[in-house]
């Protein structure tokens, strides 16, 4: 089982990534950390990123490319993978399927989740963090609060709402996504594994991806 889950910054990507881990038994491809565990791990591509990271700088496609190469060969891909938020943009997309092709893989489903931008917004700015750089634990004031309020549950350090999560900062990483990442979801529409689910309710949007999966 493969598949791209597609979906704007707060649409619920990780948990329902998470879902269909465990049903399925794949493993959950993110960019970000396949990057760091490259660099972590002195790959050559790995090296080649942590040139570009340490500069401040965009990895280029092309060495992205290089690390999902190097991920998808591993082992424990051999049931089959999500990726979590990947591709990004219609060039890394063509760039995917050459790479997939090369390996005669094929991807079974392209899901996108949908959220209204409201919900997307109560969602991000009602999370905190757990300050404490060893932890990294997170709530959501709403839905999964701490035991004490502003306070982790799990080592007592201070919970921080972070700079990328206040409502000014989500509203600017949306109208990237909307700019960059849409035109990725017009793309592969014409796609017959395309289709887009509510993400409203974790549960629900799981179990409907189940059944169009029909898996």
């Amino acid at each position: 089982m493969r598949i791209i889950l597609l979906g704007a910054p707060g649409a619920g990507k990780g948990t329902i990534a998470k879902m269909l881990v465990e049903k399925y038994g794949i493993v959950q491809i993110s960019t970000g950390d396949i990057l760091r565990q490259a660099v972590k791990e002195g790959t050559e591509t790995g090296k080649k990123a942590s040139e570009y990271m340490n500069a401040g700088k965009l990895v280029p496609d092309e060495i992205i490319m290089g690390i999902i190469e190097e991920r998808i060969e591993k082992p424990d891909c051999a049931k089959g993978f999500i990726f979590d938020g990947f591709p990004r943009t219609i060039p890394q997309a063509e760039a995917l399927e050459k790479l997939l092709a090369a390996k005669d893989m094929t991807i079974d489903a392209i899901v996108n989740l949908e959220v209204p931008e409201d919900v997307v917004l109560k969602r991000l700015t009602s999370r905190r963090t757990c300050s404490n750089p060893d932890c990294q634990a997170i709530y959501n004031i709403y839905t999964m609060p701490p035991e004490k309020e502003g306070i982790c549950d799990k080592c007592g350090s201070k919970l921080v709402q972070r700079d990328d999560e206040t409502e000014e900062a989500i509203k600017v990483r949306l109208a990237t996504y909307y700019e960059k990442t849409q035109p990725l979801i017009d793309y592969y529409k014409s796609n017959k594994t395309y289709f887009a689910v509510s993400s409203l309710i974790a549960q629900e949007t799981f179990d409907e991806i189940v059944k169009r999966l029909g898996k």
